[in-house]
């Protein structure tokens, strides 16, 4: 009889059966993994976008050019921001990357990215500012009465800073100086609304009048014979003797020729500047009176400019014209003057202008 041959198991099919198994672990633990991955990542994510801590003061600054990316790294450096990645994540995100504004912040550690980036990104509110005009020709009692209307700052508080304070613009206006009269640059100006002081107006007018003669030639001054102080004593009188740009060179001239000869200057403006009876006329008796801002009487400068003259008369008065006049008379309604070499032409032109 023959015998059965064994009987076998199936080892192949036992061997797959577990194969699917392991896969089915192995799949389930990845499944697991990248699970766990997900929330850690989650959490990780809103935990970068939080902050806690203690906040301290922390001076940031962002450079013109600065890329965005450059700006989070500086604030993760810093300590103002958890995360690097995730908040250069969270910037492109927010659309806020080409909106950061150069300039030195104050921030303070442990902030969120989003408070960050608002303090980074957004324009300062407008602070609220008043327009004050000063018009050439303009003297220190003048300028006060403009500071009180356009600022509200009374004209004799703003007086009393002007006389108090120790004001100088070097080279032009000496530290020893009786006053800032003529240094109050005639111009328009923007002062912050119910926060400005009258040094600030003081000062800031000063400024102004540094930047304007800069680029003068002062240089001349000493060629003419004068110190930078005295060309803006002369450049006062011309603001107030000349009505037409193209006569302040020749007025310069004629008082830089009556200076040399020497001749006394005549000019009634500087006596209205110290009138005895202000009220914008001078009387035969106001001819007379003695005060150095006479110049009828005394020969040489006023001692201090009467106005704040601009630029033009500054000009002219370190540019004047080459001529031989000696005289000149107001003629005519739209403010020329005519000129005379001598006074028997001056005495002429007075009688043709009606003088």
């Amino acid at each position: 009889m023959q015998e059965a041959p064994p009987r076998q198991e199936n080892p192949p099919r036992r061997r797959v059966e577990r194969s699917a198994r392991w896969g089915r672990w192995v799949a389930l633990v990845v499944v697991l993994s990248l699970v766990g991955l997900g929330i850690a990542s989650a959490r990780y994510y809103d935990w970068c976008q939080e902050a806690s801590g203690p906040q301290d003061p922390v001076t940031f600054e962002v450079r013109d050019g600065q890329s965005g990316s450059e700006i989070v790294d500086g604030l993760h450096e810093q300590g103002v921001v958890r995360c690097g990645l995730v908040s250069k994540w969270l910037l492109r995100r927010s659309g806020d990357e080409g909106e950061f504004r150069a300039g030195t912040f104050e921030l303070t550690t442990n902030m969120t990215p989003d408070a960050a980036f608002e303090v980074l990104t957004t324009p300062p509110e407008p602070v609220p500012t008043v327009r004050l005009t000063i018009p050439e020709g303009y003297r220190l009692t003048q300028i006060a009465e403009r500071v009180q209307e356009s600022l509200g700052i009374p004209a004799k508080r703003f007086m009393k800073a002007v006389r108090s304070g120790n004001w100088s613009a070097p080279p032009y206006l000496p530290k020893d100086a009786e006053s800032p009269e003529g240094f109050l640059f005639p111009e328009t100006y923007e002062f912050v609304e119910g926060e400005t002081r009258p040094g600030d107006v003081i000062q800031e007018l000063l400024d102004q009048f540094g930047v304007e003669a800069e680029g003068l030639p002062w240089d001349r001054a000493e060629e003419l014979g004068v110190t930078p102080y005295e060309v803006v004593v002369i450049a006062s009188m011309i603001e107030k003797e000349a009505a037409l740009d193209e006569e302040r060179a020749l007025i310069a001239g004629v008082i830089y020729n009556r200076l040399a000869i020497p001749m006394t200057l005549g000019i009634d403006a500087t006596l209205l500047y110290d009138d005895p009876t202000p009220d914008g006329q001078l009387s035969f008796s106001d001819l007379e009176f003695d005060s150095p801002y006479n110049t009828r009487i005394n020969p040489g400068l006023p001692p201090t400019p009467i106005a704040s003259p601009g630029r033009a008369s500054l000009e002219a008065a370190l540019a004047p014209a080459d001529t031989e006049f000696l005289f000149y008379v107001l003629c005519g309604e739209d403010g020329h003057h005519e000129f005379g070499l001598n006074a028997a032409e001056h005495e002429a032109n007075r009688v043709m202008c009606g003088e």
